[in-house]
Order: structure tokens, then C-alpha cells, then sequence
């Protein structure tokens, strides 16, 4: 029993490794059932008519690359497959390259033309300030996009003059910018809002569920294994669900062992 309560954790992470491997040499699926959360955004986004305008905000860097860019990479994949004009920027400086890499590829899949059918606003500082000046005039806030175009000359912003104007509002984030967005931005202008972040910072977006304040929210890698089911593309986010289901899994069974073996030896004692 005590060779048990000191067993080398070499060992245990040997086992969580092999655990983890073991799905990704052999490609298997979970089932992925997704949640009224998701639905929410999949739903706005879906009820849209051809040539709506939706915003999708990049706010976060390379840190959290594994949990937003499926996100990212599977709402680009809705919006083009529905002929939506996409309008994207970043308030983290480290999402630049993440941003403009996934409208582009995406893009490049429908043969959608940049500034025409989407674009790439680029990194702005402020926050705060940059929601309120894109609330009263989205071309005094960027006047140029990420290449240098003029933005007031772009096709893809025709009838877009502040966001008020945007048919919805994506942010994903990693910090706190969502808080953000619902305080200088949804509340003061009225347009609708989603959601997607890391799965640290899901439960505490759940009161603005609640609240309406956001439509729907996609939280960590399941949210974006949820969306690529709902537009029936399993990919990088799907993949993923197999190694870190079976890594909690083994987790948990540690915990209960632990656990077990520990009250045992005090009963013994």
C-alpha cells in the first residue's frame, strides 16, 4: 500500500503520454454533440441572407492558437459557404499573422476575391477606444486596411459606416476583450454579439448568456469541434477531442485512485 502512495511520477507521466499518443497514431472519433451555446452563433449566422456583413474580431495570439483558430478557420467556412462578407481585425497584436493567414486560406477555397468579398482591417491599439471610434465611423478607426488599401475604396464595405451596420459581431478572445466588446460596443451601438474563447474563460461568460447580452459562445476546443460538426467539416478541432478526452478520462481515474488507496491506508493504520 505505501509503495502505491509513493509510486515515481515519472510513471504517471509516462502513462498520461502513451494515453495521449495512442489516439493520434490511431484515428478514432467521439461523438461531438453540439450545445444550445454553439447553436446560437451557428443559428445567426445561418438565418443571414447572401451579402450580410459580418465582423469577426481576432483577439488572440499565438498562446491560444490550439483553442481559436479552429474556431476561427470553422466560422470563415460557414460565412464564405453562404456568400457573407467578411470584415476582420484584431485588438491583440499577437493575432495579426493568425488573422490574416485564415482569411486568406478560407478565402482562397471559394475563390473569394480580398476586398471584395472579405477583408483584413489589421492590429489597432486601444481597445476600449477603438470599439468607440469603429461605433461612430469604422473608416476613421481603420483607414487602411492590413495591405495599405484604402478602406473607404473597398467593395466588401459598401453600406458599412460604423457597427452599427454589421448583421453580427464575433470576438474571440483569450483575455478579456469580450467583457469589452458587450460594454463600449454591443451596449452602446445595438448589434448583435457571439462569442468564442479559451476554455479557462468560458464559465465566466455565462452570465451574459444568460443576460443576452451575447448570442451564442464557443468555449475551448470542444466549442470548435461542436462547429465544425454543425457545418459538417470535421477537422483539426474534432481530431483533437479523441487525445484530450482520453487524457481526462485517465486524469480522473488517478484522482479516484489516489483517492481510494489513500483512505484505505488510513483505515489500516
Amino acid at each position: 500500500m505505501e509503495r502505491l502512495l509513493n509510486i515515481d511520477r515519472r510513471i504517471i507521466f509516462a502513462i498520461v503520454a502513451v494515453a495521449v499518443t495512442i489516439p493520434l497514431l490511431i484515428r478514432f472519433d467521439l461523438p461531438v454533440l453540439p450545445t444550445k451555446e454553439v447553436r446560437g452563433i451557428y443559428d445567426k449566422i445561418d438565418s443571414l441572407p447572401e451579402g450580410s456583413h459580418i465582423l469577426i474580431a481576432f483577439d488572440y495570439d499565438p498562446a491560444s492558437k490550439e483553442e481559436l483558430q479552429p474556431m476561427a478557420i470553422a466560422l470563415l467556412h460557414h460565412c464564405f459557404r453562404k456568400n457573407i462578407k467578411v470584415i476582420g481585425m484584431t485588438l491583440n497584436p499577437g493575432g495579426t499573422g493568425l488573422a490574416d493567414s485564415a482569411i486568406n486560406e478560407v478565402g482562397k477555397e471559394y475563390n473569394k476575391i480580398n476586398g471584395e468579398d472579405y477583408v483584413f482591417l489589421g492590429y489597432k491599439t486601444g481597445v476600449e477606444l477603438v470599439m468607440i471610434n469603429m461605433g461612430e465611423n469604422i473608416y476613421s478607426a481603420f483607414p487602411k486596411d492590413f495591405y495599405g488599401n484604402a478602406t473607404a475604396d473597398l467593395p466588401v464595405l459598401k453600406g458599412i459606416q460604423s457597427l452599427q451596420d454589421f448583421d453580427f459581431v464575433i470576438d474571440l478572445a483569450s483575455g478579456s476583450s469580450i467583457e469589452a466588446w458587450i460594454a463600449f460596443g454591443k451596449e452602446k451601438y445595438n448589434f448583435d454579439l457571439g462569442a468564442g474563447c479559451t476554455a479557462v474563460i468560458g464559465p465566466d461568460m455565462y452570465p451574459f448568456l444568460q443576460s443576452k447580452q451575447i448570442e451564442g459562445l464557443m468555449s475551448g476546443l470542444k466549442g470548435a469541434a461542436e462547429y465544425e460538426i454543425l457545418i459538417n467539416r470535421k477537422s483539426t478541432a474534432v481530431a483533437g477531442m479523441s487525445p484530450q478526452s482520453v487524457a481526462h478520462v485517465l486524469i480522473v481515474l488517478f484522482v479516484i485512485f489516489g483517492n481510494a488507496i489513500y483512505f484505505i491506508s488510513r483505515r489500516k493504520k
